[in-house]
């Protein structure tokens, strides 16, 4: 009989003391910015707080030259899943 081994990560994280949105983003290979903006934050998040973990994606630098559309497909598509419309080399964006 085999087994399949399944990697899933959670949907939601309550915030513990001495998270920050950066550790978070970090520890989930995500942009700080994508995790802020699926859950309305404005300020660092609080102790006891829900956050909702968006889906994943392949964290990546951008490098001079690469374009929306070539790292996503096309612009809309790099805009929605990394919640914003700036491009620019050493950025972390989600693939």
């Amino acid at each position: 009989m085999g087994y399949e081994l399944s990697l899933s990560r959670p949907r939601f994280l309550r915030v513990r003391r001495g998270m920050t949105l950066e550790t978070i983003a970090r520890a989930y290979c995500l942009p700080p910015r994508v995790l802020a903006a699926f859950n309305g934050l404005k300020q660092e998040p609080e102790r006891g707080e829900v956050l909702l973990l968006p889906e994943g994606g392949n964290l990546y630098e951008v490098r001079g030259g690469e374009t929306k559309a070539l790292l996503s497909g096309s612009e809309q598509t790099f805009e929605e899943k990394n919640c914003t419309k700036r491009l620019y080399p050493t950025q972390k964006v989600l693939l």
